[in-house]
């Protein structure tokens, strides 16, 4: 099972990125993805989780109406639009997986977002830099 991110890079305040997460070894079906980031000398948090399955996403507030997580099941990939992007999105993205075995509610995808380590397939990153 395999995650990786692309899209990140340098954008002023304002600016919008669109990070991808291309799943390999594994569909997307059956499957919670999230999105985290984690900036220097801070712990890592989630951005945006979703299961797609049971039609469920969750939104930090940090990111909310800023922030839209998709996916496309015919390239098996995820994505992230960041819009109106300021200095404290800056970080480190990550996307990740966890096998789901029964359905999930807004409360239980809230709580995996809450929980990085619940994740059990990482990607490697990609950099996102807000700065004028």
């Amino acid at each position: 099972l395999q995650l990786v991110e692309s899209g990140g890079g340098l954008v002023q305040p304002g600016g919008s990125l669109r990070l991808s997460c291309a799943a390999s070894g594994f569909t997307l079906d059956y499957f919670a993805i999230g999105w985290f980031r984690q900036a220097p000398g801070k712990e890592r948090e989630g951005v945006s989780c979703f299961s797609e399955s049971d039609g469920v996403t969750y939104y930090a507030d940090s990111v909310k109406g800023r922030f839209t997580i998709s996916s496309d099941k015919a390239k098996n990939t995820v994505y992230l639009q960041l819009n109106s992007l300021k200095p404290e999105d800056t970080g480190i993205y990550y996307c990740a997986a966890d096998r789901l075995f029964a359905r999930v509610t807004m409360t239980t995808v809230q709580q995996m977002c809450d929980t990085p380590e619940h994740f059990t397939v990482w990607g490697q990153g990609t950099q996102v830099t807000v700065s004028s």
